[in-house]
């Protein structure tokens, strides 16, 4: 019985720094999503129109100006 015991104290032993990287690598992964939009914050004159394009003004007969 203490052999049975002490085997699987032994593998459990065995198994803990993968656990341990793993969870540092969770952590690191987790960090870097919320760090992220801190450094790069989001911007939307970046994604958006500034304003009616040739194609519009193309259509309603606008000039630019």
């Amino acid at each position: 019985m203490t052999r049975a015991i002490a085997a699987l104290s032994g593998s459990a032993a065995a198994r803990l720094p993968r656990l341990f990287i793993a969870i540092g690598q969770f952590l690191l992964t987790f960090w870097h999503e919320i760090s992220r939009d801190a450094v790069h914050p989001y911007r939307p004159e970046r994604h958006y129109m500034r304003g009616p394009g040739p194609a519009w003004r193309a259509k309603h007969g606008g000039s630019r100006q």
